[in-house]
């Protein structure tokens, strides 16, 4: 989405330079009241009341002036109206004076994290799963973040949005928290927690990882495009079954790891039987007949491929009656 957000253009003053000028213009708004009221005490209605009335008029006009001293440390900016009308944006560090008239709102540009707490979703295959996210994130665009989203409405303490960054900071972190959570959800839902049958090469949560980031971003870039919001990272960092089915889908992956040690067991099992038979044979060691070989694949089978070590059994028989 393009950017409204445009740098303020109005004239702004050395904070400084003004600070002294409002000092020098308070010093000479007192001694015109001072001189002013002991000049019409003593007769000098005309002077004394001039000058009180210049003294009156510098001083309230050097209280307004206070008001437009603007302090910015790195990464803050202060979005500026004329009378509700965005004037600009300024981001110029240190300490500066504008016109009091002007009505200003700081806004922090610093990087933020959101560890949000893991949610109950459904993934592709309809298995409930817990799944959370970290995000980092920053204000990139503040006319968007104050005048296309409702800031007021979200904040805890309304009231403070506008003259209090912390509380349009925080307006502004629910509004992330609420769109992360939707966009978590939107993409958990699109991609099964692993690949039960292991025979599909389709992207899984648990198993392509950096894929799932990557359309997590996306999809929060999206979302918190409309309130200026730049999506640093966006992470999965927690990830497991609900607990409801937790424990019935541990036992499935514990009797296919099961499986497929078998499988292994038995192949290698059946290469070192037909090998030993081969060693026989070519070596023309012993002659077996179908039912020997038969008792002896058997036997060895069932060494091979039993949990327990076999037991030796000594024959005293021969092989040929």
């Amino acid at each position: 989405m393009e950017t409204k957000e445009y740098s303020f253009n109005g004239s702004v003053m050395n904070g400084f330079v003004m600070l002294f000028v409002n000092l020098f213009m308070l010093i000479l708004s007192v001694l015109g009241i001072i001189y002013g009221v002991i000049w019409l005490d003593g007769g000098e209605s005309v002077l004394g009341g001039c000058t009180l009335a210049a003294g009156i008029l510098l001083l309230i006009t050097n209280i307004i002036m206070w008001c437009g001293f603007i302090l910015l440390e790195p990464n803050e900016a202060t979005v500026i109206t004329w009378f509700g009308k965005y004037a600009g944006t300024f981001s110029t560090t240190g300490y500066s004076w504008i016109n009091p008239f002007y009505s200003t709102k700081k806004v922090s540009l610093r990087a933020r994290n959101l560890d949000a707490q893991p949610i109950k979703v459904n993934d592709k295959t309809g298995n409930p799963v817990m799944i959370g996210l970290v995000l980092v994130w920053k204000l990139k665009d503040t006319y968007k973040a104050l005048f296309e989203v409702d800031s007021q409405t979200m904040a805890a303490s309304p009231n403070t949005v506008g003259s209090d960054t912390k509380g349009l900071m925080k307006a502004l972190e629910s509004f992330v928290r609420v769109q992360s959570d939707a966009a978590l959800r939107q993409v958990a839902g699109q991609y099964a927690y692993d690949d039960e049958d292991s025979r599909t090469d389709e992207p899984t949560l648990r198993s392509s990882a950096d894929e799932v980031n990557q359309q997590l971003e996306e999809k929060l870039d999206e979302r918190l495009a409309l309130a200026g919001i730049e999506v640093v990272e966006a992470r999965i960092n927690y990830l497991a079954y609900a607990p409801e089915i937790a424990a019935v889908m541990l036992r499935r992956q514990q009797a296919s790891a099961i499986i497929t040690a078998r499988e292994k067991i038995v192949e290698g099992a059946v290469s070192m039987v037909k090998m030993a038979l081969n060693k026989l044979s070519d070596e023309e060691i012993v002659e077996l007949d179908d039912d020997k070989k038969a008792a002896m694949v058997s036997n060895l089978l069932v060494v091979l491929c039993g949990d327990d070590s076999a037991q030796p059994v000594v024959n005293t028989g021969t092989l040929n009656h």
